[in-house]
């Protein structure tokens, strides 16, 4: 296997492919040349922190990404499992096995994750199709319990305002709620984004980032009599009630970027979108073009594509480029992150996203402990789901959308779970 620019001795297709599916195994610090100030820390694997106490959590979702995750919990020291929940009983069964949970404590269904909750555990970690989060968190919530979910929060407007009402009722109730964003937990990201508040760039311009529809788009069967096989092996991937369409649940780690390091969402957007993928039963669509329109008047193209980028395109994908007046910006998931010209040049380096999930579990723990529920993560997340939803939607539709409009409209996505064990 060929070392490329990423450093890890991956090809960048197979990077980002498993890292979306939470199957990276990457070294921990991040490459920075070049810069001026420090970019920060991250936890070394090698070194767990030793705890009185663990905190017992429960799995919900054991499929590639919720295997994968779990095994950085277990790694960090100050976690434990007592449960899992997945909606086939050989994957809980497994993932039961693989982190000694007892027989009695892992749940399957539908419904499993109402037991879950109840079992004892003290936290949740959410790793299912998105659709169903916003249902998990309110459960989670009611049994007293604090969150860990993946990306994206949800699949629809009604959703993701249930998960900003969640997250505002986690603070109050002083449970921690966390959302796993990789690219705002990075070190030379986070110095990118810093030199970007600060003026680095002058006047910003405009934007242009790239997703990557997953790569060469997931495998999408034909349709069955019930939605039990869109259930596992991101299947889902390809049913938009299920995970928001492959700009929302894949594209939007880019877009989080952006409005993390802007601080603002723009206002409307136009698009266009369609499917490329070889075999197409599922209704999402992993290939679009979006440009996407501030109130101020600064303009933001995204493009997600199927396959391969070709040579037009030098920074990789989940990359954004921030053009301005006197400088520009790179921010990037697996590429190199970096500021050029302008009164503030960092030379950057390349992010390191499994370090980033190290962080964003350590600092759920730190939280926990100090009893820090302000849930900042969950919050902006909810902001960029807006973002990816306004997105697709304009790219569906073929026309110009307002957020605005969008909010009003407050359209639920419904799946098919008719037949399926509960």
């Amino acid at each position: 296997m060929n070392t490329t620019a990423n450093g890890y001795g991956v090809g960048r297709r197979e990077f980002l492919r498993l890292a979306h599916a939470g199957m990276t195994a990457l070294p921990l610090a991040a490459s920075v040349a070049g810069g001026q100030e420090p970019v920060g820390t991250v936890l070394s694997p090698s070194a767990p922190r030793s705890y009185a106490k663990k905190i017992k959590l429960g799995l919900i979702g054991c499929g590639g990404r919720g295997t994968w995750i779990s095994s950085l919990f277990t790694a960090h020291g100050g976690f434990t499992f007592g449960a899992v929940a997945d909606y086939f009983p050989e994957r809980a069964a497994r993932a039961g096995a693989q982190l000694g949970v007892p027989a009695a404590a892992c749940f399957s269904g539908l419904d499993g994750y109402q037991r879950l909750v109840t079992s004892g555990v003290e936290a949740v970690v959410l790793q299912t199709p998105p659709y169903f989060f916003p249902q998990h968190a309110a459960a989670a919530l009611d049994a007293g319990l604090h969150i860990y979910m993946a990306k994206p929060v949800a699949i629809d407007v009604p959703g993701t305002l249930a998960i900003k009402s969640l997250a505002a009722r986690a603070t109050r109730e002083k449970r921690v709620f966390q959302a796993d964003y990789q690219l705002p937990r990075d070190p030379v990201n986070v110095e990118v984004a810093k030199r970007i508040r600060t003026g680095a760039l002058g006047k910003l311009q405009t934007i242009f980032s790239s997703g990557w529809a997953g790569g060469n788009g997931y495998q999408d069967p034909p349709l069955e009599t019930s939605a039990e096989n869109r259930l596992k092996d991101l299947v889902w991937c390809n049913d938009v009630a299920l995970g928001g369409d492959y700009m929302v649940h894949y594209d939007v780690h880019i877009l989080d970027a952006v409005v993390w390091a802007l601080g603002k969402t723009p206002v409307a957007a136009l698009g266009a979108s369609a499917a490329f993928r070889p075999s197409v039963h599922g209704d999402a669509r992993d290939s679009s073009l979006v440009v996407y329109l501030f109130d101020d008047g600064t303009m933001w193209c995204h493009q997600g594509i199927l396959g391969a980028y070709h040579d037009w395109i030098k920074t990789g994908r989940l990359t954004a480029s921030l053009q301005g007046t006197q400088g520009t910006a790179c921010l990037s998931y697996a590429g190199k992150s970096y500021v050029r010209g302008g009164p503030r040049h960092f030379s950057g380096g390349v992010p390191n996203p499994e370090a980033s999930v190290r962080t964003n579990i350590d600092e759920f723990r730190q939280a926990i402990d100090a009893g820090d529920c302000a849930n900042e993560q969950v919050v902006r997340a909810v902001e960029s789901n807006f973002t990816a939803i306004l997105g697709r939607e304009a790219a569906a539709r073929r026309e110009r959308v307002t957020l605005d409009a969008l909010l009003a409209e407050n359209r639920a996505l419904l799946p098919e779970l008719a037949g399926l064990r509960r």
